[in-house]
């Protein structure tokens, strides 16, 4: 396992759920190796005959943009962007299109609305981007730790980069580790690495030295898993088999005195402010649920676990009707915090 960075996230008690955290990883990426994403995309372009191509990043991302704008100026005074690259006959042009922070614009079509200047909400699928994307034009839309994969992928070969990980998810994989650990960050390590040995090897533990009570893989549209799933493989099929997910790779670490029902109230609160309130189900459901958390703070022990299970069943409709992923989210925490913690729940 290969530690990329710590200085992510700064040590302070209460764990805040902010886009930050699960966007991490494609920070590291694009504030250490600028140029792999550059190319990463060059390749990308070339392989579909792409010639205009675009970074989607949140403006409040100021360091990130400074450094690829320099990288990409950089690229063009070296003639690996621009007009006839490298004498290949192929031209590419790639510019930087800061967002206004919205965790909706994550999604692929929320993304191209708010690129072209609209508001950001999410089209009806289909069609999708591949058949009618940017500017009703077929797009490819990706991620900067899948694009920034390319080059190494190309350079050496699929066998090498399926020589580390599973064999259903091959490669590396950036961990964003938070929450009470000793040394919260961004780790680089073979997919299908031990949960237990993301935090505690990597990350130092937790800080009280104590065994972790709950973790939360994936960030706010991810699920709980306790102590039992120390021994969990982080790759697509082994936590797919326990009902867990991997998401963008954030781990984010409960200690064994850290109280559940504020973390569960941080995400509801997250899911409300970002919905774009475009669809009834989204726009009610998730401001419902969110005040149904906070009746937990005041219920008897007792009546806890009859309110989380109201908030699930709520969270069920809201994941059938809504228009795009984020609607859908809530269930994924709620539901795996029914399944694990209703009784710690009932008597925090």
């Amino acid at each position: 396992m290969r530690w990329i960075s710590r200085k992510s996230f700064p040590d302070s008690a209460p764990i805040r759920l902010t886009c930050c955290q699960y966007f991490m990883l494609f920070r590291i990426i694009m504030e250490t190796n600028p140029h792999l994403l550059i190319e990463g995309i060059a390749i990308a372009a070339y392989s579909i005959n792409s010639g205009q191509g675009y970074i989607y990043i949140r403006g409040e991302y100021h360091d990130s943009i400074n450094k690829l704008q320099s990288a990409i100026n950089q690229a063009y005074e070296k003639g690996y962007l621009g007009n006839n690259i490298l004498g290949s006959g192929f031209s590419f042009d790639l510019e930087i299109k800061p967002g206004a922070g919205s965790y909706l614009c994550g999604e692929e079509l929320t993304l191209l609305e708010s690129l072209e200047g609209k508001r950001g909400y999410p089209r009806i699928k289909p069609p999708f981007p591949a058949e009618k994307g940017l500017w009703g034009q077929p797009t490819l839309v990706n991620n900067v730790e899948t694009l920034a994969n390319i080059p190494g992928i190309i350079a050496n070969g699929s066998s090498w980069y399926r020589s580390s990980g599973t064999e259903r998810t091959p490669g590396t994989k950036i961990f964003t580790i938070s929450g009470d650990v000793a040394i919260p960050g961004c780790y680089e390590a073979e997919a299908g690495a031990i949960l237990n040995d993301l935090i505690n090897d990597l990350a130092g533990g937790t800080r009280d030295g104590k065994p972790w009570k709950a973790a939360l893989l994936g960030g706010a549209a991810g699920t709980f898993v306790p102590y039992s799933f120390a021994d969990l493989s982080m790759c697509y099929e082994r936590l797919k088999e326990r009902g867990a997910t991997l998401g963008s790779g954030a781990v984010i670490v409960m200690g064994s005195e850290r109280k559940l029902i504020p973390m569960i109230q941080s995400i509801l609160r997250f899911f409300k402010h970002e919905s774009c309130g475009k669809c009834v189900p989204c726009r009610i459901g998730t401001t419902y649920i969110q005040e149904r958390s906070m009746d937990l703070s005041v219920a008897d022990p007792g009546e806890r676990i009859a309110i989380l299970d109201d908030m699930v069943i709520h969270a069920r409709q809201i994941a059938r009707n809504s228009l795009c992923p984020l609607g859908q989210s809530p269930i994924l925490p709620l539901e795996t915090l029914q399944r694990h913690f209703s009784e710690v729940l009932a008597y925090e």
